[in-house]
């Protein structure tokens, strides 16, 4: 199953040996995930009108025992 990163085409091209997330990730300490069938709600909650943007797509079983899926309460459902 893949996982998804929305991101700023910005952080990619600043990234020097490894990803450690959003300024927003980092606060909340995980990396913000979404499925495929979350991505167009993310979309529009997180990076409405923004331009420069890049999707990063990820194997989830390549991150193993490291991902966790949570229930977003507002949303109601589960995020990797």
């Amino acid at each position: 199953m893949l996982i998804y990163k929305i991101m700023p085409r910005a952080d990619w091209e600043n990234v020097t040996d490894a990803y450690h997330g959003s300024a927003d990730d980092r606060r909340d300490g995980f990396i913000h995930f979404s499925t495929h069938a979350q991505l167009a709600g993310t979309l529009a909650k997180h990076y409405a009108g923004q331009t420069g943007l890049m999707l990063l797509a990820i194997e989830a079983d390549d991150l193993g025992a490291a991902l966790k899926w949570e229930l977003a309460p507002k949303r109601g459902e589960e995020f990797p």
